[in-house]
């Protein structure tokens, strides 16, 4: 897979993402549907709110280049929604279709910002930060969830994510 980036800064950044492309299918891998709302009774996001606000994120990538591209259950993450209780969201195959279908495009527009790009502001209302900074963020999101799909897998008696 190509690796040479338009800019160096984002060189690490894709490596972590091919990675994470590889690790969310075998976190959702097997799970039961009604395992991925499954809470434990806690106050915890389950699995399916996570793999949609995962999936949600790489959409979110592409939406300056690809603004057309929509994952399912778009709606129930718009504007950075949280978990909603009795909504019923995309089961674990939609989702991985969607991260199949949007994971080039968002590699591709990591993979082609330049450093001016990377430089300039990205206003989130409030807050502002670079996209450099975003992108940062990004990536270090998708291991923090990956890594959240992992230890449910565990707590629901599922085997351990693996690695290899």
């Amino acid at each position: 897979m190509e690796t040479k980036t338009a800019s160096t800064r984002t060189e690490g950044l894709l490596t972590l993402f091919d990675m994470q492309t590889t690790f969310f299918a075998r976190a959702i891998e097997g799970i039961s549907e009604e395992d991925t709302y499954n809470r434990l009774n806690t106050k915890a996001n389950h699995m399916a709110w996570l793999t949609g606000a995962l999936v949600h994120q790489r959409y979110l990538m592409t939406s300056e280049t690809h603004p057309e591209l929509k994952q399912a259950g778009a709606d129930l993450f718009k504007d950075n929604k949280g978990i909603q209780d009795n909504v019923k969201y995309p089961t674990a195959a939609e989702y991985l279709n969607d991260w199949k279908k949007i994971s080039p495009f968002a590699r591709e527009a990591l993979m082609t910002m330049t450093d001016e790009k990377l430089d300039s502001e990205f206003n989130m209302g409030p807050m502002k930060m670079t996209y450099y900074e975003l992108l940062s963020f990004t990536v270090y999101r998708e291991a923090s969830i990956i890594g959240q799909l992992a230890l449910w897998r565990r707590l629901l008696n599922y085997p351990a994510l693996k690695y290899d």
